[in-house]
Protein backbone atom coordinates (compact mmCIF):
# COMPACT_ATOMS: atom_id res chain seq x y z
CA UNK A 1 0.00 0.00 0.00
CA UNK A 2 1.52 3.38 -1.23
CA UNK A 3 1.23 5.83 1.93
CA UNK A 4 3.06 8.43 -0.08
CA UNK A 5 5.16 9.97 -2.86
CA UNK A 6 7.74 12.66 -3.21
CA UNK A 7 10.00 14.43 -5.62
CA UNK A 8 12.73 16.61 -5.82
CA UNK A 9 14.75 18.29 -8.80
CA UNK A 10 17.54 20.88 -7.76
CA UNK A 11 20.48 22.61 -9.42
CA UNK A 12 23.64 21.29 -7.96
CA UNK A 13 25.38 24.72 -8.23
CA UNK A 14 22.65 26.26 -5.72
CA UNK A 15 24.19 23.76 -3.08
CA UNK A 16 27.38 24.99 -4.10
CA UNK A 17 26.93 28.63 -3.55
CA UNK A 18 25.30 27.47 -0.29
CA UNK A 19 28.43 25.43 0.89
CA UNK A 20 30.35 28.22 -0.66
CA UNK A 21 28.90 31.05 0.81
CA UNK A 22 27.79 29.17 4.96
CA UNK A 23 29.98 26.47 5.13
CA UNK A 24 29.48 24.00 7.95
CA UNK A 25 27.00 26.17 9.22
CA UNK A 26 24.93 24.87 6.42
CA UNK A 27 26.05 21.69 6.52
CA UNK A 28 25.48 20.95 9.70
CA UNK A 29 21.80 22.36 9.88
CA UNK A 30 20.73 19.94 6.74
CA UNK A 31 23.01 16.89 6.96
CA UNK A 32 23.26 14.03 9.36
CA UNK A 33 27.26 13.30 10.13
CA UNK A 34 27.06 9.87 8.09
CA UNK A 35 25.75 12.05 5.42
CA UNK A 36 28.67 14.37 5.34
CA UNK A 37 30.87 11.79 5.71
CA UNK A 38 30.23 10.05 3.31
CA UNK A 39 29.32 13.19 0.75
CA UNK A 40 33.14 14.50 1.90
CA UNK A 41 34.81 11.33 0.40
CA UNK A 42 33.30 12.07 -3.08
CA UNK A 43 35.07 13.90 -5.69
CA UNK A 44 32.23 15.91 -6.60
CA UNK A 45 31.09 16.87 -2.82
CA UNK A 46 28.83 19.47 -4.23
CA UNK A 47 26.82 16.57 -6.38
CA UNK A 48 26.37 14.39 -3.57
CA UNK A 49 25.26 17.11 -1.49
CA UNK A 50 22.45 17.97 -3.81
CA UNK A 51 21.26 14.66 -3.87
CA UNK A 52 20.97 14.15 -0.42
CA UNK A 53 18.93 17.13 0.03
CA UNK A 54 16.27 16.21 -2.89
CA UNK A 55 16.30 13.30 -0.93
CA UNK A 56 14.95 15.07 2.30
CA UNK A 57 13.37 17.79 0.01
CA UNK A 58 11.22 14.45 -1.67
CA UNK A 59 10.50 12.57 1.75
CA UNK A 60 9.02 15.40 3.44
CA UNK A 61 6.89 15.81 0.53
CA UNK A 62 5.91 12.10 0.78
CA UNK A 63 5.31 12.34 4.56
CA UNK A 64 2.91 15.20 3.64
CA UNK A 65 4.37 17.72 5.74
CA UNK A 66 6.79 19.93 4.30
CA UNK A 67 9.05 21.10 6.90
CA UNK A 68 6.93 21.69 9.64
CA UNK A 69 4.93 19.98 11.93
CA UNK A 70 7.92 18.68 14.05
CA UNK A 71 9.84 17.88 10.43
CA UNK A 72 13.06 19.50 10.97
CA UNK A 73 16.32 18.66 7.81
CA UNK A 74 18.18 16.22 10.00
CA UNK A 75 15.40 14.33 10.97
CA UNK A 76 16.00 12.64 7.59
CA UNK A 77 19.51 10.86 7.02
CA UNK A 78 20.16 9.40 3.81
CA UNK A 79 22.08 5.92 3.98
CA UNK A 80 22.81 3.16 2.04
CA UNK A 81 21.81 -0.56 3.10
CA UNK A 82 24.94 -3.54 2.58
CA UNK A 83 24.06 -4.25 -0.67
CA UNK A 84 24.69 -0.19 -1.39
CA UNK A 85 20.92 0.47 -2.25
CA UNK A 86 20.17 4.19 -0.72
CA UNK A 87 16.95 4.57 2.04
CA UNK A 88 16.31 7.06 4.52
CA UNK A 89 16.60 6.98 8.48
CA UNK A 90 13.42 8.40 10.22
CA UNK A 91 14.30 10.36 13.89
CA UNK A 92 12.71 13.17 15.68
CA UNK A 93 9.38 14.79 14.12
CA UNK A 94 9.51 12.71 10.63
CA UNK A 95 9.30 9.45 12.66
CA UNK A 96 6.57 10.46 14.77
CA UNK A 97 4.70 11.74 11.13
CA UNK A 98 5.64 7.92 9.33
CA UNK A 99 4.42 5.99 12.56
CA UNK A 100 0.78 8.32 12.61
CA UNK A 101 0.48 7.45 8.84
CA UNK A 102 1.16 3.73 8.78
CA UNK A 103 -1.76 1.56 9.45
CA UNK A 104 -1.98 -0.85 12.63
CA UNK A 105 -0.64 -4.34 11.62
CA UNK A 106 1.54 -2.91 9.33
CA UNK A 107 5.41 -1.98 8.60
CA UNK A 108 6.59 1.07 6.86
CA UNK A 109 9.25 1.14 3.92
CA UNK A 110 11.20 3.58 2.04
CA UNK A 111 12.54 3.52 -1.03
CA UNK A 112 14.42 6.12 -2.78
CA UNK A 113 16.21 6.51 -6.21
CA UNK A 114 18.53 9.52 -6.10
CA UNK A 115 20.46 10.93 -9.23
CA UNK A 116 22.42 13.60 -11.28
CA UNK A 117 23.05 14.58 -14.70
CA UNK A 118 24.66 18.04 -13.91
CA UNK A 119 23.67 20.92 -13.14
CA UNK A 120 20.73 18.92 -11.81
CA UNK A 121 20.11 16.50 -9.26
CA UNK A 122 17.24 14.54 -8.64
CA UNK A 123 15.39 12.41 -6.14
CA UNK A 124 11.89 10.12 -5.59
CA UNK A 125 10.92 8.55 -1.96
CA UNK A 126 7.30 6.22 -2.25
CA UNK A 127 6.52 5.25 1.18
CA UNK A 128 4.54 1.96 1.93
CA UNK A 129 3.25 -0.50 4.28
CA UNK A 130 3.68 -3.67 4.45
CA UNK A 131 1.99 -6.25 6.13
CA UNK A 132 3.69 -7.70 9.47
CA UNK A 133 3.92 -11.27 9.42
CA UNK A 134 4.24 -12.95 12.63
CA UNK A 135 6.46 -16.29 12.95
CA UNK A 136 4.87 -18.45 14.98
CA UNK A 137 6.87 -21.81 16.55
CA UNK A 138 5.66 -24.84 18.23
Amino acid sequence: MILGVGSDLIDIRRIERTIARFGDRFLDRIFTPIERQRAERRDDRAASYAKRFAAKEACSKALGTGFRKGVYWRDLGVVNLPGGRPTLVLTGGALARLKAMTPDGMAPRIDITLTDEPPLAQALVVITAEAVTVERRP
